[in-house]
């Protein structure tokens, strides 16, 4: 298994559109909503612009997406992370993960929230890429981990 990062272009929206719905539709299911979820090709060319976001690709085939920005000197948030299901639980996120710590050399903190009780995901975070949890948010009635990985 091959695994390349592509940074992002606007005319990869669609792409990233579809990769975005195959990932977080059980997401939208169990919600009633999801921000990654039903994303424009518009809203996602201007999440592409505000966000630098990473294709992956497996074998050269687009399998997921990686976003990452700084929040201020040293400190980056995840905004995205993820990885279409029939290609999960084979590292691939634990590698992306990896890559845009490597690609922020200047890293002193990594940040991002996902759903508390979605276990897996918190079980990813912390026993795969050595966050921890250090807050519980709310966005409207989801409860949401904020996890960080400290140097």
């Amino acid at each position: 298994m091959t695994l390349e990062y592509r940074k992002a272009v606007s005319d990869d929206a669609e792409l990233l559109a579809d990769i975005y719905n195959a990932s977080f539709y059980d997401d939208y299911l169990r919600y009633g909503s999801c921000p990654g979820y039903g994303k424009t090709k518009a809203e996602m060319e201007e999440s592409i612009r505000k966000y630098p976001k990473y294709v992956i690709l497996c074998d050269n085939e687009p399998v997921g997406c990686i976003s990452c920005h700084k929040l201020e000197k040293g400190v980056y948030e995840i905004g995205c992370l993820c990885v279409v299901p029939k290609f999960q639980g084979r590292g691939i996120g634990t590698q992306a993960v990896q890559f845009v710590k490597t690609m922020h050399e200047d890293w002193k903190k990594f940040t991002l929230v996902t759903p508390i009780d979605k276990k897996e995901n918190v079980r990813f975070y912390t026993e795969k890429c050595g966050f921890q949890v250090v807050s519980i948010e709310k966005d409207g009635n989801v409860e949401l981990a904020r996890f960080v990985s400290e140097r």
